[in-house]
């Protein structure tokens, strides 16, 4: 009786022993399963094609009016980069799958320029010689990005609205270079390897022309994002 009790004192401690390591195999496994969860926070990288709506030729300084040619080009490329980080997964538990990532951007533009003869011409050390205006935008952005599907591989996205800080070069006849205004923009992106993701990116810039130039422009290109 005494050896029956002995081993049936061994048998309940033995599974309570494997439960207790099962419980806690399992609060590891469970651990470090929140620890390699993806917050959804990215750094990306994107370039591509973009257009102004409007040239600036016949500005005093572009191209003295159109006196030593035009300067009329307004297609050119785009390269720039930034950071998401994520504010919601679930949008607040209201839709599932549906996240909202707050994204800060800077962009750099360079349109389609001319040999032609700048506002420089008309200073007296100027030979009137044509030369290359080059004609740049630089784009500093805050925007909201709602991402759908999120846990999966493949996650379409839109701006529904951004806010834009833009440069311009050269400066408008009136020597104004600072701008703000706009942006809404849709893509999508697809998981290539673990956090590396590459993407469509397409968005349409509407400025509020306080440099007395029309700054609007839209761009299409592709990037790459590495998630954090």
């Amino acid at each position: 009786m005494q050896v029956q009790k002995s081993r049936k004192n061994i048998g309940v401690w033995s599974v309570a022993a494997s439960l207790a390591a099962v419980f806690a195999l399992s609060s590891v496994g469970t651990a470090l399963a929140e620890d390699t969860t993806t917050t959804g926070n990215r750094v990306f990288f994107r370039g591509g094609y973009g257009q102004m709506l409007s040239d600036r030729a016949g500005e005093f300084i572009t191209d003295v009016h159109g006196a030593g040619g035009k300067n009329d080009g307004t297609g050119g490329y785009y390269i720039g980069g930034g950071a998401e980080l994520m504010v919601t997964k679930d949008l607040w538990g209201m839709l599932p799958g549906v996240a909202l990532v707050g994204e800060i951007g800077l962009e750099f533009k360079r349109w389609s320029s001319s040999s032609v003869v700048s506002g420089e011409a008309l200073t007296p050390v100027s030979n009137f010689t044509p030369a290359k205006v080059q004609m740049t935008m630089l784009t500093a952005s805050v925007a909201p990005k709602v991402k759908f599907r999120q846990g999966t591989d493949f996650q379409p996205w839109i701006i529904p609205a951004g806010l834009d800080f833009h440069v311009i070069s050269p400066t408008s006849s009136q020597i104004n270079y600072l701008d703000i205004g706009v942006q809404f923009g849709g893509g999508a992106e697809f998981r290539v390897w673990k956090e590396l993701w590459l993407g469509l990116d397409s968005r349409f810039h509407l400025a509020s022309n306080q440099t007395n130039t029309v700054n609007n422009f839209w761009t299409a290109g592709i990037y790459g994002a590495i998630g954090f």
